[in-house]
């Protein structure tokens, strides 16, 4: 990946709170960070030093994210988030075709130190996810998803639970998707040639709203990065 400025991510700045658009591959949290790699928390300190994440995604998931300038636009972002009063909306581009009108999963989710998670009726967390399809391809659908909760890949494993799991989502199901498997006439010289069209969970956090210190709502859109944006040209091209 590419070095990373940081002012040229964000997307809504104000005087209590950042918003940027998280590329794919870069943790969070330093505690997630491989050797010889940065996180979204180092950056944002260099440009900050008082800031603090508001919430996570996960690694290779992009889009919206929030960070506090200081201490109580912190706390203000954490109660919203613990009592669901923010709002969140995500994009998935899935294997399979679906015609989902804001389905509800709710299914309790128990996470392991592994970093996977499973559907667990007795130990897990309460978890819930409405799905609604945006566009079908041919063998693709693209899916808004709205988490109620905020459980570790709940997005991931819900969709696997309506037999949806996303493109590349090997932990729970997802296949990758080739040019190959879209286009009728594909000549390639040597099999071990072809790439998958994204190689990496296709998840994006589009929109993210809450309410600044003044009450105010902050509505905060953020566009595909582009691989995603790459693989939903490929999609409409070869419907």
């Amino acid at each position: 990946m590419k070095k990373i400025d940081f002012e040229d991510i964000i997307l809504f700045e104000n005087q209590d709170y950042i918003v940027i658009n998280k590329p794919p591959y870069l943790s969070t949290l330093d505690d997630r960070v491989t050797e010889g790699k940065v996180s979204v928390l180092a950056l944002a300190k260099k440009y900050c030093s008082t800031i603090q994440i508001g919430h996570r995604l996960d690694k290779e998931t992009s889009g919206c994210l929030a960070i506090a300038k200081n201490p109580e636009a912190y706390r203000h972002l954490s109660i919203q988030f613990e009592k669901r009063k923010t709002k969140k909306i995500y994009h998935a581009i899935i294997n399979g075709i679906q015609d989902f009108k804001n389905v509800e999963v709710s299914k309790p989710i128990h996470a392991f130190n592994t970093g996977v998670v499973k559907i667990d009726h007795e130990n897990g967390k309460e978890a819930t996810t409405f799905f609604t399809t945006l566009d079908v391809y041919t063998k693709n659908t693209l899916i808004e998803c709205k988490p109620i909760t905020g459980r570790m890949h709940q997005i991931r494993i819900h969709l696997a639970v309506l037999g949806a799991p996303i493109v590349f989502d090997n932990l729970y199901g997802g296949k990758p998707l080739f040019l190959s498997e879209l286009k009728k006439k594909f000549n390639l010289k040597f099999e071990t040639d072809e790439k998958p069209l994204i190689q990496r969970v296709a998840l994006h956090a589009k929109q993210l709203i809450f309410e600044g210190l003044d009450d105010k709502e902050i509505s905060i859109e953020a566009p595909y990065p582009k691989d995603m944006k790459a693989l939903l040209a490929q999609l409409e091209k070869n419907r």
